[in-house]
């Protein structure tokens, strides 16, 4: 999985397709710095642009706290930990099924 080449923290790939109309699935994976999290964002950007996969929208690079990855179908989340506790998108989509993480990757 790409997130784990660069030492993701919680990953978690939700399915939420049949909760929502704006995409099929939301990868959250945790960051333990700034830094941790743009070389994540940047690692997962550069490995899907060689298979010709490009982000719609990047948002939050530049902190680090929450970096978001549009892919479209799929919406990657980058959490600092106290930022992902603080918005816990885990508990928002509490409905939607937990799949395999290595379902991305």
């Amino acid at each position: 999985m790409l997130a784990a080449e660069k030492k993701a923290i919680r990953p978690r790939l939700l399915d939420v397709g049949e909760l929502t109309t704006y995409t099929n699935f939301l990868l959250i994976v945790t960051a333990t710095s700034d830094r941790h999290a743009r070389a994540l964002a940047d690692h997962m950007t550069e490995q899907l642009k060689l298979k010709a996969v490009k982000p719609f929208g990047v948002e939050g690079h530049d902190t680090g706290q929450w970096i978001l990855l549009d892919y479209s179908d799929v919406i990657v989340h980058i959490f600092q930990e106290n930022s992902r506790d603080y918005y816990d998108l885990d508990g928002l989509w509490i409905d939607a099924e937990s799949l395999p993480v290595e379902a991305v990757g």
